[in-house]
């Protein structure tokens, strides 16, 4: 036999071991164990909608604590609200009662910031 006949049938001889081996690959890579056909999607599916449960119910919880802190926020900002009002009227009061004693009350201490004066009304009486 000539050398080129021997390359020729060694590589046929190649071809048709890695042909066989892909074909044994390809059975043994089928076999699963039996399942009905879409299992995989229904798991998948039931995986993904788990996880949607998980991160809706997580939301629900924070916006119930966002609800919570809001009334606390509100509360606070009402007591706030009117001790403020109290003290402004607590001062006008005060202010009063000076000058009617015929005495003049003592400037504020430092300009009033334009985001107070529309609260104090009688700033410049």
């Amino acid at each position: 036999m000539r050398p080129e006949m021997l390359t020729a049938l060694s590589a046929l001889a190649v071809a048709i071991v890695t042909a066989i081996g892909g074909i044994v690959t390809t059975v043994i890579g089928r076999r699963q164990p039996r399942r009905p056909r879409g299992a995989d999607r229904r798991d998948d599916f039931t995986a993904v909608t788990d996880k949607l449960g998980e991160h809706i119910a997580r939301l629900e919880r924070e916006a119930e604590q966002d609800r919570q802190q809001a009334d606390q926020d509100r509360a606070r900002i009402s007591a706030q609200d009117f001790a403020l009002r109290y003290i402004a009227g607590w001062s006008r009061s005060l202010v009063a009662y000076m000058r009617q004693a015929h005495l003049e009350p003592p400037p504020p201490p430092q300009p009033v910031p334009e985001e107070v004066r529309p609260y104090l009304h009688d700033l410049n009486s």
